[in-house]
């Protein structure tokens, strides 16, 4: 049985792909569901030129077509604003990739979590866009919500699937596939956003490797919180009397170790927003703009200005946990800004979603942080040089 669930460890990978020029891109990619472009920008830091993106949302599809128009690491690609079940994908063979993320409101603790029952599932469309295309590898997105034990005969069917590359019960395997629970806070996003990712590489191409070790940790920046203090001296501040409760255990683990973490620190929302200032009706920061301030009660606090922000949520007002909101130093709540949000998804500030506030806050909610995405780029950029 070569399909594996696993969770990240550090064999065999070697990101060189992180830092090549525009020039040396190698690999084609086919992205569905591409949203505004978070999982498109990293796979395009990590070597990967987009032959087309499908998404059928009008205003991430400006959003594409201006961020990618003008983008450094390709040309222009096809901008396919339609539903995708109304895509032939059969004229799109031999590409190296077909990524995406499947709408995850079937398998969200936040939604009706009805799985395949939802009019919104669109593995069945993931899995006809490998059988069609037949790529050398795949990457789907989707929330951790779809490994509950209620989903997992539905999973297993979903992987069934790609492993046979979309083809008929009783076909030999004809991928290797993952499936990876991952944070992006461990992976360089300021953003504890927790979702699993399903991958897959023909077995004519190479060998499915481990999927990278984690590089950021949160026990590395309770380090530099409150042992080193490099943080608050990096922000200019003062170090605080009071340790949040979750930090002092991790931080008297650590004082009993006494073992310095080697590896980077989680990025706070702090990290995040550095030289951004507060908001203003007159900043001259594109997307900066002044929302208001918010309410706190229990179960509805924001995010903490020094921890990495709670996972975007694709709503506005009325999110339940206050996902799209920050505590302030002075303990008022106010709203994310759109650039703030922007670089919460790591997205460059080149990029800035269209639309109305409300509208570039959907589009940012639905995003995959550009850091993950480029990391698992260059894993499958590093698969796919096998042979």
């Amino acid at each position: 049985m070569s399909t594996s669930r696993l969770h990240p460890n550090s064999n065999s990978f070697e990101p060189r792909y992180l830092s090549l020029r525009p020039a040396e891109r190698l690999f084609s990619c086919i992205e569905l569901f591409t949203g505004c472009g978070g999982m498109a920008t990293g796979l395009s830091q990590a070597g990967f030129h987009h032959v087309a993106m499908a998404e059928f949302n009008k205003h991430a599809c400006e959003s594409l077509r201006e961020h990618f128009a003008t983008n450094v690491f390709q040309s222009s690609p096809l901008v396919i604003e339609e539903d995708v079940r109304n895509v032939d994908w059969a004229t799109f063979r031999d590409v190296d990739l077909v990524a995406g993320g499947p709408p995850c409101q079937p398998f969200s603790a936040g939604g009706l979590s009805t799985g395949k029952a939802d009019k919104r599932d669109m593995w069945p469309e993931a899995i006809r866009a490998v059988r069609e295309m037949q790529p050398r590898a795949f990457l789907f997105e989707n929330v951790k919500g779809l490994l509950r034990p209620a989903f997992a005969p539905y999973l297993d069917s979903i992987i069934e699937g790609l492993r046979r590359g979309g083809r008929p019960s009783g076909t030999s395997q004809v991928y290797e596939v993952a499936v990876i629970p991952v944070n992006a806070a461990d992976y360089g996003a300021a953003q504890k956003r927790e979702r699993v990712l399903i991958a897959g590489i023909r077995r004519d191409v190479g060998t499915l490797l481990p999927f990278p070790a984690p590089t950021h940790s949160a026990a590395r920046l309770v380090w530099d919180k409150w042992v080193s203090e490099t943080y608050w001296k990096s922000h200019g501040l003062s170090r605080p009397c009071a340790i949040p409760r979750a930090e002092a255990a991790l931080l008297a683990s650590l004082i009993r170790s006494a073992r310095e973490p080697q590896s980077l620190p989680w990025q706070t929302c702090r990290d995040a927003f550095a030289g951004l200032g507060e908001p203003s009706d007159t900043s001259n920061i594109s997307g900066h703009e002044s929302r208001g301030f918010g309410k706190q009660y229990p179960g509805h606090t924001g995010s903490e200005l020094d921890a990495p922000a709670k996972a975007l949520k694709a709503g506005v007002h009325g999110i339940p946990g206050g996902e799209n909101m920050v505590i302030l130093d002075d303990g008022r709540t106010r709203n994310f800004t759109v650039r703030e949000a922007s670089r919460l998804q790591g997205m460059p500030d080149s990029f800035l979603p269209t639309g109305s506030w409300s509208q570039a806050m959907r589009q940012l909610g639905n995003a995959v942080p550009t850091q993950l995405a480029e990391v698992a780029g260059a894993w499958i950029a590093s698969m796919l040089l096998q042979n």
